[in-house]
């Protein structure tokens, strides 16, 4: 039997790669490689997607989050309220600017900040509130941009993760003052590369992202802020068209896969035995399924050898929390201090979800599971 790997991009670009050629031709031809036409187009149907007036595109997801940051003069002394469960980007950017991350514990269920304890860290030293909207599930956002406006900070959203994931039919990326967006390969609209992009209906603000993505200049040469270079390039913007057109279609499919998972690891009794608790949806969320993570409430990693054994791969999202990570320790955390993100560190595994996986190879990945705990 063959491999089943976690992530299959390849399977994604064959699907579309006749469109992608014509696209990318068509960009050489043009002969403009940097913030031509492909991006500005970008930007206009990424913001109509996400709810936002404007996107503004970018060079990587990690950038987005840091140069919205810079626009909001997040910098030294400022308090960003986030969550110690999250890719290490969500507070690299915090860092990189002088200020401090505060960390509050996640939902257990969603994997999400919880807004109540999000909403017990925020003081008068608050400049933001970063909600992360992990796994592809919209964080509940509205309760923490109560308690940021309580102090005069606002709400920026990593959505990394979850671009056409909604809750209450509002779209991730359209609750705080910005939306930060990552095309990296393995996202459900996922590049050639590296790219990303800020969302905001705020005009001001798309307007200083803008400035500051080209080393703060207006015109050119005339430096206005001290910015970088995070500019999104027309290669990449040109093939990301093509596959948006495909977004939807392909988040149903990863969607139709969640829920044959649920099914199967029900009738294989891993759920009611509860050594397997399945990804929960929100009441009135759009789940896009970026991954399928699963809670093992023993032997996950004993779990993941044998499966990896059988040719199926599975991916820990995190093993290390990020208040625990080693250049962090002066920021004085220890262990204990946020036992719901310690607890789900322990116990979380991705299992394949991308849409061009088969039932049978969905069958085969939960048959895996059940062998493993029978046999145990």
């Amino acid at each position: 039997m063959s491999d089943i790997p976690l992530v299959d991009v390849g399977a994604r670009i064959a699907e579309v790669e006749g469109p992608i050629r014509d696209a990318l031709d068509r960009v050489l031809r043009s002969g403009r490689f940097i913030l031509g036409p492909e991006v500005a187009g970008l930007e206009q149907e990424v913001a109509e997607l996400c709810g936002t007036t404007y996107g503004v595109g970018v060079s990587s997801g990690s950038d987005a989050l840091l140069v919205a940051m810079m626009a909001l003069d997040v910098g030294e002394g400022d308090e960003v309220v986030t969550t110690p469960m999250s890719f290490f980007a969500s507070v690299g950017s915090i860092l990189r600017l002088g200020a401090r991350p505060v960390f509050a514990d996640i939902d257990p269920k969603t994997f999400n900040l919880d807004p109540a304890k999000a909403a017990e860290r925020v003081t008068f030293g608050t400049k933001a509130i970063e909600a992360v909207h992990l796994f592809g599930q919209c964080a509940d956002v509205e309760p923490m941009i109560s308690a940021a406006e309580s102090v005069g900070a606002v709400v920026i959203e990593d959505a990394a993760q979850a671009i056409g994931s909604s809750r209450d039919g509002r779209p991730a990326g359209a609750w705080g003052v910005a939306g930060c967006l990552s095309f990296f390969p393995t996202k459900n609209l996922g590049g050639l590369g590296d790219g990303g992009m800020v969302l905001t209906s705020n005009t001001d603000l798309a307007d200083r992202i803008r400035i500051l993505r080209a080393h703060g200049a207006r015109p050119k040469y005339f430096h206005h802020h001290v910015g970088g270079n995070f500019r999104l390039d027309e290669i990449q913007a040109a093939a990301l068209r093509v596959m948006l057109k495909h977004l939807d279609r392909w988040n149903d499919g990863r969607r139709a896969n969640a829920d044959r998972y649920d099914r199967l690891l029900a009738e294989a009794g891993l759920i009611d035995r509860g050594i397997v608790v399945p990804p929960p949806r929100v009441v009135g969320g759009v789940h896009i399924f970026h991954q399928y993570v699963i809670r093992v409430t023993r032997d996950r990693d004993a779990l993941r050898d044998h499966l990896s054994s059988q040719g199926i791969a599975t991916g820990v999202y995190y093993p290390v929390c990020l208040h625990l990570q080693p250049c962090l320790v002066e920021l004085g955390y220890r262990e204990g201090d946020f036992p719901e993100a310690e607890r789900a560190a322990r116990e979380v595994l991705a299992l394949p979800i991308y849409p061009e996986l088969t039932p049978a190879q969905q069958e085969r990945v939960v048959s895996g599971i059940a062998d493993y705990f029978d046999a145990s």
